[in-house]
């Protein structure tokens, strides 16, 4: 399939500089960084700004290294602006990667204060679990489903740490770690390992809803994110790839933003659910 193939490319051309050619930001930057995220206070200046992707990647990985002594070892990766809506929100015609570190992961009906972060949202999402590391050689929705565990209910709670007049581009946001922050993540479900289980995940919808109102906030169906939310994973490996590195079993990959991205507000309450896959999960998270 023509878009494979271009998910393939993309992991493979986004690391095309090693990181240590690229130009990384110092210490002193990345520490406040991490301060003004921790304060939940704007970065300035935006690290990044104005540099290349591979540039933006470097950073991240300083970033990723320093939250870990808060936040846990890495749990899996992230895969951001994998939908049409979110790429031109960021002007940005592909995805950008992410890290996933463990604390990062909470339960569902968790309570989130949205001053906790600075621009902090919620979007419909998905995690996979990875199950067999064949999955680093798929090159097809099915052959990723036939090595993985299941898939998981994620509602995605980004947060961009910057200030409203910033215009956030590709490296940019790839060096705040895609805005990684939290996400409440559901338990595992278990899908079809044949075309069955392929066209539910293409064709299933994802639903947030505002419980307080019962209003729907957003639907879109998992083909959203490039054309089949599986694609993800392998763009996912072609980017670890390209570093060195690999999926393994038990790495979870969120697969990107099924929908637009929304605003978090005090007092609300989501529902994210999925309509057509086994037993219709979903996940609830409340907003201080």
């Amino acid at each position: 399939m023509r878009l494979i193939g271009l998910a393939l490319a993309l992991g493979a051309t986004l690391l095309h500089t090693p990181l240590a050619q690229a130009a990384c930001p110092d210490a002193a930057t990345v520490d406040t960084f991490i301060a003004d995220r921790a304060a939940a206070r704007p970065a300035m200046p935006p690290i990044a700004a104005g540099s290349s992707l591979d540039d933006g990647l470097c950073a991240q990985a300083m970033v990723v290294e320093r939250l870990s002594k808060d936040l846990g070892p890495v749990v899996g990766y992230k895969a951001g602006l994998t939908s049409p809506p979110a790429q031109q929100a960021f002007g940005v015609d592909e995805p950008v990667f992410g890290t996933l570190l463990r604390d990062m992961l909470l339960k569902p009906g968790a309570s989130v204060r949205a001053a906790d972060a600075v621009r902090s949202l919620f979007e419909a999402d998905l995690i996979v679990e990875i199950g067999d590391a064949a999955v680093n050689d798929a090159t097809t929705p099915a052959e990723v489903l036939a090595a993985i565990r299941g898939v998981r209910p994620f509602l995605e709670l980004p947060a961009l740490v910057a200030p409203l007049d910033i215009q956030l581009d590709g490296p940019m946001i790839t060096a705040i770690n895609v805005g990684a922050w939290r996400g409440v993540m559901g338990e595992l479900i278990a899908v079809p390992a044949d075309e069955t289980g392929v066209a539910m995940l293409a064709d299933f919808t994802a639903r947030l809803t505002d419980e307080t109102t019962s209003e729907t906030i957003s639907a879109a169906p998992g083909k959203a994110v490039l054309g089949h939310p599986l694609n993800a994973v392998i763009w996912i490996a072609g980017v670890l790839k390209a570093q060195g590195k690999a999926l393994k079993p038990g790495d979870l990959v969120s697969v990107g933003s099924i929908g637009p991205l929304n605003p978090m507000k005090p007092g609300q309450k989501i529902r994210l659910t999925y309509e057509g896959l086994p037993g219709t999960p979903g996940v609830s998270a409340a907003f201080e």
